[in-house]
């Protein structure tokens, strides 16, 4: 009867120790998946941060103050000709 009761124990502990794998297993493969989705979200804003910085360089620039200055306000630098097409 004690030879039972162990290897009844033995056996119980065991399906246990395996139901734990299998879990931790389970869990562990949608934190991978999980990580995978942030790594892309991250690549995404770096991505976006990127373009942003550039755009706010541009904005920053004499090149691109003067060329929004000329096409939405119609302004010139001093002594600068301006020539029209009459076609258009």
């Amino acid at each position: 009867m004690k030879k039972f009761l162990k290897y009844t124990l033995l056996v119980l502990i065991s399906i246990y120790v395996v139901h734990v794998f299998i879990t931790q297993q389970s869990t562990l493969n949608s934190y991978a998946t999980e990580s995978k989705q942030y790594e892309s979200q991250i690549e995404t804003a770096k991505e976006e941060q990127a373009e942003l910085n550039e755009t706010i360089n541009n904005l920053n620039s004499t090149e691109y103050i003067e060329e929004q200055a000329r096409e939405k306000l119609n302004m010139y630098l001093p002594n600068e000709r301006v020539y029209i097409d009459i076609n258009k």
